[in-house]
């Protein structure tokens, strides 16, 4: 049975995984995101592929702007110092000298959940994965939307949400990852004189007023978000994954309510079904 390496890169952390294909996680790690990204990644996977040298090709799911028929990283803002322009593919068959696919993270998030996951057999949805930023995926009649002339198709989270709003990492104002993922979570947080992290927030929302209103803004801007892409997608499903998806069981009902009023349609909203292994999973789907 084949078998391959999945990599999910982040703006805090590197997931690496191999996977054979029936799905099956044989193997995981979790490393921090360290730059220069490039030559630690390397570092590590050329580590892994001397344990497991049965491993025959690699896919690597990235934060970023991502042109997947070159294997190339267009864009990736300041998450990521210097790992705009790398190409990936082209180096790392070098040095491993096996198949390497590229893409989007959120975009393999969309392919796990399509293939195995909680989208199985519907032909358009849109994933949003709520992490370091907000990712976005989009499945289009069962093709992968992706790539474009700068590698910027479905970058959902750079949707402008709230003109002339907070300054995104991407240089313009009001982006909607700046008010709908885990990094904007903790800025409203902090902004509300609370100290706790995310997952508190949730837990203490049902008896702390200023926590409430933290949440209650954070599922407005996010029923937004989805009642805009419905407009455009018209899908049949949103999955939400990232690590703010490990929650959700606790802000779920306050969005489904929000939604009920902004939406064109019903459309159905689930949690990404693997969570935080989706990344390794359509990573591997890449070259499976």
């Amino acid at each position: 049975m084949e078998k391959v390496l999945g990599v999910d890169i982040g703006g805090t952390k590197i997931r690496l995984g191999i996977i054979n294909s029936s799905g099956q996680i044989l193997y995981e790690e979790k490393i921090p995101t360290n730059i220069p990204l490039y030559p630690y990644l390397e570092e590590n996977i050329m580590r892994i592929l001397a344990e497991h040298p049965d491993v025959q090709a690699i896919g690597i799911g990235t934060h970023g702007f991502v042109d997947p028929k070159q294997g190339k990283v267009i864009y990736s803002a300041d998450t990521l110092p210097g790992w705009s322009n790398t190409p990936v593919k082209e180096w790392l068959e070098k040095a491993t000298g096996k198949r390497v696919e590229v893409e989007n993270d959120a975009n393999v998030v969309a392919l796990a959940e399509a293939k195995f996951g909680a989208a199985q057999g519907l032909n358009r949805v849109v994933v949003l994965t709520l992490g370091t930023g907000l990712g976005g995926g989009v499945l289009w009649d069962g093709k992968l939307l992706s790539g474009g002339p700068h590698g910027g198709a479905a970058e959902l989270g750079h949707m402008i949400l709230h003109p002339n709003g907070v300054t995104c990492a991407c240089g313009r104002l009001g982006c909607s990852e700046m008010y709908v993922s885990g990094t904007a979570l903790e800025r409203r947080i902090k902004e509300a004189g609370l100290h706790m992290s995310p997952p508190e927030l949730f837990q203490q929302a049902t008896t702390n007023p200023s926590a409430q209103k933290v949440v209650d803004g954070f599922t407005t801007d996010l029923a937004l978000v989805i009642s805009s892409l419905q407009a455009v997608f018209d899908m049949e499903m949103v999955i939400i994954g990232g690590g703010v998806s490990e929650a959700a069981a606790m802000w779920m009902e306050e969005l489904q309510q929000k939604l009920e009023t902004g939406l064109l349609n019903p459309v159905e909203v689930e949690v990404a079904r693997f969570e935080n292994d989706a990344g390794i999973l359509g990573a591997a789907l890449l070259v499976l």
